[in-house]
C-alpha cells in the first residue's frame, strides 16, 4: 500500500533515556513504514537542552503554537544528582512546565482501559479523566532557605509605587519559605477548557480545591469557575444532561474512591500532578495513561504521562534486555496524528491512528504484553515480552488491519 501523506508538519519533541529509545522504535516499526511522516523536530534531550541554555524547549513550544499540534517524549527534569551526572550548566526547570506556561492550556489525562487489567479500586468501571491546570503554583514558585531568626513577608508593589504587605511568618530560627502565584487570565482559560472538554466528551465535571484553608488563593479558583459556569455554560450543561459541581479536594478524593468513574476531575496544577498518578496507578500503570495539553487557541500537545524510565535505560546501556511499556508513548503519537489528520482533512491519517490504537489494545488483550502488565493481568495465558518484541507484535496486528 502507498504511504499516507501529510500536508502540514506536526512538532516532534524528542526526549530522554529509555523513552527516547522507545520513541525511535515506535517511529521505525509503527509509523515510518506506513506514513510519510512530516515533523518539525526538536531535541529536548537533557544534553541538548544544556547546550542551548534550554532555548530549544522555548523554540519547540513556539513551534507548537505555529503548527497547532505537537507530540512529546518524556524528558528529565534535573535535580542535584542529574546536575552531576550530565555536568549541566544549571538546574533547568521542567520542560513540561516551560511548554505549558507558554501554551497556557489544560492537561487532560485519562487511563487506557484494556480487558484483563482490572482497576485496583473495584468500584471503578469507567475511565476517570484528570484535568490539570498547567500554569503556576509550585511549578513557578520562588523559594528561599531561612538561615536564622527574622521576618518573612509577601510584598506587592503596584505600578503607582504603592506597597501592600502580608506577614508570612516570624522565624525564631532556620526554616524555609515559598512564594507562588497564578493569573486570573490563566484560571479563566483553565475553567473554559474544562467546561468545553466536558461538553465535547459529554461527561460530568468536578472541580476541587481547599478554599476553606486557602481563602484567597484557592477561593479565587472556585469563584472564577462558578462565575464562568453560571454566565456561559449552565444552560449548555443542562441541555447536554451533564453536571458541574465544586467540592473540597478531600471530599473529592472520598467521592472518587466510591464512584464508578466516567467523569472529569479538574484539579489545580500540583493536585492534578499527584491525582493523575494515583488514578493511572490504580487503573494499572503510569504507562497506560494518555496526556494531552489543550491551549485556549486550540493548540494541542500530546505526551506520555510517565517519566523517562531511568532504571531500564541503565539496563539497556549495559546490554541487558528490558521490558518497558510503550503504550502511553504510542498513544501520544496516535493522538497527535489523529488531530493533525482532522485539522488537515486527511481521513486516512485519522483512520490509521485508530487502527494503531486498536492493534495496541488487542495485542495486550491477546496476552502479549510487557512485564509490568503481566504482573497485574488477570488473563489466563500471558506472553511477557521485551520492549522491542512488544512493538513488533503490535506491528504484526497493525499490518493485518490496514491491508
Amino acid at each position: 500500500m502507498d504511504k499516507i501523506k501529510m500536508t502540514t508538519p506536526l512538532v516532534e519533541m524528542d526526549g530522554d533515556e529509555m523513552t527516547r529509545i522507545l520513541w525511535k522504535m515506535i517511529k521505525d516499526e509503527l509509523l515510518l513504514p506506513f506514513i510519510e511522516l512530516n515533523t518539525e523536530y526538536y531535541d529536548l534531550g537533557l544534553k541538548h537542552r544544556d547546550e542551548t541554555g534550554d532555548q530549544v524547549t522555548i523554540d519547540s513550544a513556539n513551534a507548537a503554537k505555529k503548527y497547532g499540534v505537537a507530540v512529546k517524549c518524556a524528558t528529565i527534569t534535573p535535580n542535584a544528582a542529574r546536575m552531576d551526572e550530565y555536568d549541566l550548566k544549571e538546574m533547568y526547570k521542567s520542560p513540561n512546565g516551560t511548554i505549558r506556561a507558554i501554551l497556557d492550556g489544560t492537561v487532560f489525562r485519562a487511563p487506557i482501559v484494556v480487558k484483563g487489567i482490572e482497576p485496583m479500586v473495584k468500584t471503578w468501571k469507567k475511565p476517570i479523566t484528570i484535568a490539570r491546570h498547567a500554569y503556576g503554583d509550585v511549578y513557578k514558585a520562588s523559594e528561599m532557605k531561612i538561615l536564622g531568626a527574622g521576618k518573612a513577608e509577601i510584598v506587592f508593589t503596584g505600578e503607582d509605587g504603592q506597597e501592600f504587605r502580608e506577614l508570612i511568618h516570624e522565624f525564631d530560627g532556620p526554616g524555609i519559605v515559598q512564594g507562588m502565584h497564578n493569573l486570573e487570565s490563566s484560571i479563566d482559560s483553565f475553567a473554559r477548557s474544562c467546561f468545553n472538554y466536558a461538553l465535547e466528551t459529554n461527561q460530568d465535571l468536578w472541580f476541587a480545591t481547599k478554599d476553606t484553608i486557602s481563602k484567597k488563593y484557592d477561593h479565587t479558583f472556585k469563584d472564577i469557575f462558578q462565575d464562568i459556569f453560571d454566565a456561559d455554560y449552565k444552560e449548555k450543561f443542562d441541555a447536554a444532561g451533564i453536571e458541574y459541581f465544586y467540592t473540597l479536594i478531600d471530599d473529592a478524593v472520598a467521592r472518587v474512591i466510591r464512584s464508578e468513574g466516567g467523569y472529569i476531575w479538574a484539579c489545580k496544577n500540583y493536585d492534578g500532578d499527584v491525582m493523575s498518578d494515583m488514578v493511572a496507578t490504580a487503573f494499572g500503570s503510569l504507562a497506560m495513561m494518555t496526556s494531552v495539553l489543550v491551549a485556549p487557541d486550540g493548540t494541542t500537545e500530546y505526551e506520555a504521562a510517565h517519566g523517562t524510565v531511568q532504571r531500564h535505560y541503565y539496563k539497556y546501556l549495559n546490554g541487558e534486555e528490558t521490558s518497558t511499556n510503550s503504550v502511553a508513548t504510542i498513544f501520544a503519537w496516535t493522538g497527535a496524528l489523529r488531530k493533525r489528520g482532522k485539522l488537515d482533512g486527511i481521513d486516512e491519517l485519522v483512520d490509521f491512528a485508530g487502527k494503531l490504537e486498536e492493534a495496541t489494545i488487542e495485542t495486550i488483550e491477546s496476552g502479549t504484553m510487557t512485564k509490568d502488565l503481566a504482573l497485574i493481568s488477570k488473563l489466563e495465558h500471558i506472553n511477557a515480552v521485551n520492549s522491542e518484541d512488544f512493538i513488533k507484535a503490535i506491528r504484526s496486528l497493525l499490518e493485518k488491519k490496514i491491508r
